[in-house]
């Protein structure tokens, strides 16, 4: 726990809005938390009620756990008082979301917000890596993106902060506005539009509008960033213009790009990139494998030059990059006879994602390629059409067995080649026996799907299984 207080507690009466109990917390509060299974000792618990729980029903195992202050709702006022510091609020989320603003009007640093149908989270992660270079610097945890997870970020953002990055997602039209309205970023990155959320648009078009929101928070003149190759790029860049930003930067494939992908290879964990960028040519390497990962640091550093930094530091910093959890992180796993290699793609999916995720494993060296799939979800009517068109993909890239689970993946399923057929199941528990039982020394298998596909405890599951069997192995 630093020394310095995050927030004194006088500090945090204004901006939650709220009557204190109990008493300031003395020598104010070190950390921001919502979730007391990640609590500090030190920090202020705000007690925020979501879809599944009631924050307020844990405010006394906070105090229990350490925690200096709480901030909890009149409601329940009366039952809590005396449990130890409170700052009570008529909402806490309105509370988080004013010390959200407090923070950012405090912060004289340089800010970055970051969106896109695909890519938010790992651009935002080397925009870590390259602005971590240069100073100070604060960035969401893993996708904290929506409406507590941006003011969360912010509450906990330090004032000496030199560069803050946040991530700013969406799944309806009107919900970027108001979190773009704390962040105020200095610039604003739009990554790439894709089939996302479909069920809840009419069209491609209106993602790209519900995206664009990002620019009304811009601050004026600031820097806006776009994906050059993608259809809807006129419509991004009039909507740029047409903010208080001041300027409007590029990068993809396209001629017209500012940051122009020339030549990107995959070499084991990390890619090899050649672009031209901003003018200048700029060889380097990333520490992460993909040609989405290239795709993506082209717009990692446009914001870092437009942040302040210099390229060539810039560039050369990414090969310290590490894929998030969940997006394309490799590992070997201990088998009978050798190893596998195990590429987690867990985190969610989309029609972009897992072509990029295919790619991904056609790149990879080794022997079978094994295709460990779940359904992707949020697509509307065309659902099972978008899964089915991915057999494509899976020509292309030789993948050798597709194994899937869920109603949508059959329809890939079906659409494959007998002989590319793993097993189909209806969920991904079904799946896992079947999965394990499949795999043997060399394979290079890659698992993918939403997260209501629940891939995830399937990545989990196969680091238990083939750690138990090495440690037999070892014992026997």
């Amino acid at each position: 726990m630093s020394s310095d207080p995050l927030w004194s507690g006088l500090g945090l009466v204004g901006p939650l809005d709220a009557r204190v109990s109990g008493g300031l917390p003395v020598g104010g509060v070190h950390g921001v938390s919502i979730d007391t299974r990640t609590l500090k000792i030190g920090d202020l618990f705000v007690a925020i009620k979501g879809e599944n729980s009631d924050g307020h029903d844990f405010v006394r195992a906070a105090f229990e756990q350490g925690a200096a202050a709480a901030v909890i709702d009149e409601d329940h006022a009366s039952e809590l008082v005396g449990a130890g510091p409170l700052f009570i609020a008529k909402d806490t989320l309105r509370a988080l979301e004013g010390l959200a603003r407090a923070s950012r009007a405090r912060c004289a640093g340089r800010i970055v917000a970051v969106t896109g149908s695909v890519g938010k989270t790992t651009t935002k992660e080397l925009l870590r890596t390259a602005l971590s270079s240069a100073g100070a610097t604060h960035a969401s945890v893993a996708s904290y993106n929506n409406h507590w997870g941006v003011p969360l970020t912010l509450a906990r953002m330090p004032e000496a902060t030199k560069y803050g990055v946040f991530e700013i997602g969406m799944n309806h039209a009107g919900e970027i506005t108001p979190l773009v309205d704390m962040v105020r970023p200095h610039v604003a990155i739009v990554t790439r539009i894709a089939p996302v959320h479909l069920e809840h648009f009419p069209s491609i078009d209106a993602i790209a509008d519900a995206k664009a929101e990002i620019f009304s928070g811009i601050v004026k003149g600031g820097v806006a960033i776009l994906n050059r190759d993608d259809a809807q790029f006129a419509r991004l860049e009039a909507a740029a213009q047409a903010s208080p930003a001041g300027f409007v930067l590029s990068f993809g494939e396209h001629e017209g790009a500012d940051a122009r992908l020339l030549a990107c290879e995959t070499r084991g964990e990390e890619t090899r990139v050649a672009a031209r960028i901003l003018g200048q040519d700029a060889s380097y390497i990333v520490g992460a494998p993909g040609r989405h990962i290239a795709m993506n640091s082209l717009a990692a550093l446009l914001a870092a030059r437009a942040a302040g930094l210099d390229l060539v530091m810039a560039a050369l910093s990414l090969g310290r990059f590490v894929s998030p959890e969940g997006r394309g992180r490799r590992e070997a796993l201990s088998v009978e006879g050798g190893e596998i290699t195990l590429i987690d793609e867990s985190y969610n999916a989309n029609p972009a994602s897992m072509r990029a995720a295919l790619d991904l494993l056609g790149a990879a060296g080794g022997g079978r390629k094994i295709a460990v799939l779940g359904d992707m979800l949020e697509l509307g009517p065309d659902g099972k059409k978008l899964h089915a068109a991915h057999a494509e993909d899976i020509e292309r890239n030789g993948v050798d067995l597709v194994f899937s689970a869920g109603p949508l993946m059959r329809a890939l399923h079906e659409a494959i080649p007998a002989e590319r057929r793993g097993a189909h199941a209806a969920d991904s528990s079904a799946l896992q026996p079947i999965v394990l039982d499949a795999l043997r020394a060399g394979d290079v298998v890659m698992i993918k799907g939403s997260n209501g596909s629940r891939m995830g405890p399937l990545v989990t599951a196969l680091r238990k299984h083939f750690a138990q069997g090495a440690e037999t192995a070892a014992r026997g």
